[in-house]
């Protein structure tokens, strides 16, 4: 396989190993209403939420290794895997996904919902560190 592709695997697998098990653990404690694992159609082709935040979670990868520079040979970003997922994740889904799917929040719930965002979002940008350093160790 490619890198790019092993990169685009690694953010994709991150997804349901790292961040929806977050979103899990806030769901559980009540912080979040909605569960993790949802398998309701989105829109507009209709497929599963899951696989939806699967894909994008691959191509995020892409764009999170690359503007890291990401090698495996090197000792690992941690901290910075956990704060481009948890800031660049974060205020993309806020200031561009929220609008475009008509879900908008007025200014008292950003911090909140930034905490969320940043938690399942920096949860995902250490689990594709260790997903891509599992495949292009070798």
């Amino acid at each position: 396989m490619t890198r790019i592709a092993l990169f685009f695997l690694a953010g994709f697998l991150a997804v349901p190993f790292f961040h929806q098990p977050v979103l899990g653990i806030l769901h559980g404690i009540g912080i979040v209403p909605f569960a993790p694992f949802n398998m309701s159609a989105t829109l507009p082709l209709g497929v599963p939420a899951l696989i939806s935040a699967s894909f994008w979670g691959g191509v995020w990868a892409i764009v999170m290794l690359s503007v890291l520079r990401w090698d495996a040979q090197k000792p690992q970003p941690w901290i910075k895997g956990l704060l481009f997922g948890g800031i660049a994740l974060t205020l993309v889904a806020l200031l561009v996904v929220f609008p475009l799917k008509g879900m908008g929040f007025d200014m008292a719930q950003l911090p909140g919902r930034f905490l969320i965002g940043f938690l399942v979002n920096a949860a995902w940008g250490v689990g594709t560190l260790v997903f891509a350093k599992t495949f292009i160790s070798r």
